[in-house]
């Protein structure tokens, strides 16, 4: 695999499309979104992988709705800790007892809103390798230093920060997620070229950390505005193997058509 071209090493990484619900949707909204999705997803669990992150009061409902269902369920955040006196926090154990098999980590939202540090990402990614909770690990540089030309430097202190030290088969399952900040919401995207250029860099940050053929296996997914109108584009480049979604995720019909995206196709003026 050490050998493997960039292309023939994507076609064995299955594309994993995320929505991050952020703070939306009451329970009934939740559950009507929730419905649609599993009614519109590919049949027999074919296509992409497919992940949701409602918010922590409608984990519950959620969970109930995709039991036996192939759409995946995520919480946006946890706590490192197993239990104890940190109010308003989530386990990992709480995440796994409602039914989540996927975690967040290290949103550019936490970091920036929540003081969120890679240290203490760190100490979250080991809690959700520890029990087994797929761990979606968010990256990205904000407006103000990709114009000073410091994205390749946050991204590797953000990669080394959160994943040295780790035996690599402890990070089997690990996704990382590259979200520009000064994407985020604003609905301005990276050009599939950006996208790519920082995903390649994302990769051989991997490939130092733990070689070619774990960094060839690992699924980097661009978050940043992604819509039914880009996601054609972007899921074209070589290294972007999923999105992590974030406004668009609330519309069943646009969240279906990023689902079924056609890599390969420009995306229409």
């Amino acid at each position: 695999m050490a050998n493997m071209s960039t292309g023939s090493a994507k076609s064995l990484r299955r594309p994993l499309i995320a929505g991050n619900w952020k703070m939306n949707l009451g329970l009934k909204d939740s559950v009507d979104l929730v419905r649609q999705l599993v009614d519109g997803a590919p049949a027999g669990g074919s296509g992409p992988e497919i992940m949701v992150a409602p918010p922590f009061t409608a984990l519950t409902v959620v969970a109930e709705l995709l039991k036996g269902k192939s759409i995946k369920l995520g919480a946006q955040n946890m706590h490192p800790e197993a239990s104890g006196a940190f109010t308003g926090e989530v386990s990992p154990s709480q995440l796994l007892d409602v039914g989540c098999s996927h975690v967040i980590l290290g949103h550019s939202e936490r970091r920036r809103m929540f003081g969120d540090t890679d240290a203490f990402i760190k100490k979250k990614l080991q809690a959700a390798v520890k029990l087994k909770l797929v761990p979606v690990l968010c990256i990205g540089e904000t407006l103000e230093e990709r114009e000073s030309n410091r994205t390749f430097r946050v991204l590797e202190t953000q990669i080394k920060g959160a994943l040295e030290g780790f035996a690599p088969t402890d990070l089997a399952q690990l996704v990382v997620a590259y979200e520009p900040v000064w994407a985020i919401g604003t609905g301005k995207t990276a050009t599939p070229d950006q996208a790519q250029q920082a995903h390649a860099f994302v990769r051989q940050q991997l490939k130092g950390l733990y070689g070619e053929g774990w960094a060839q296996s690992v699924r980097i997914l661009y978050g940043g505005s992604v819509t039914p109108e880009n996601v054609d584009e972007l899921m074209s480049q070589p290294d972007v193997d999923g999105a992590l979604v974030g406004g668009a995720s609330l519309k069943p019909v646009g969240f279906l058509r990023i689902i079924n995206f056609k890599a390969g196709t420009k995306a229409s003026a």
